[in-house]
């Protein structure tokens, strides 16, 4: 399975999605800087995930977020 996620910084409330395996290891790199892009903002809380049979849908899906009307989307029915 792989799974998109999004996080929230504790710091700035700003939003990161992202896709993994792994959702537990993964928000445990973020939180310890090993995640280079979001490494300013941590610590961060995982606010919603969703598993996906394929790692194709869930980049799909992970990139469909990460645009202005999947990021209204997820404001509005995911958070």
């Amino acid at each position: 399975m792989y799974f998109v996620y999004i996080l929230q910084s504790r710091k700035d409330e700003s939003l990161y999605v992202g896709s993994t395996e792994n959702v537990k290891q993964r928000v445990a790199e973020h939180n310890s800087g090993k995640a280079k892009y979001s490494n300013s903002k941590r610590p961060y809380v995982l606010k919603w995930f969703c598993a996906f049979p394929t790692k194709q849908l869930a980049l799909k899906f992970e990139k469909y977020l990460k645009q202005g009307s999947g990021f209204a989307f997820a404001r509005k029915h995911l958070l």
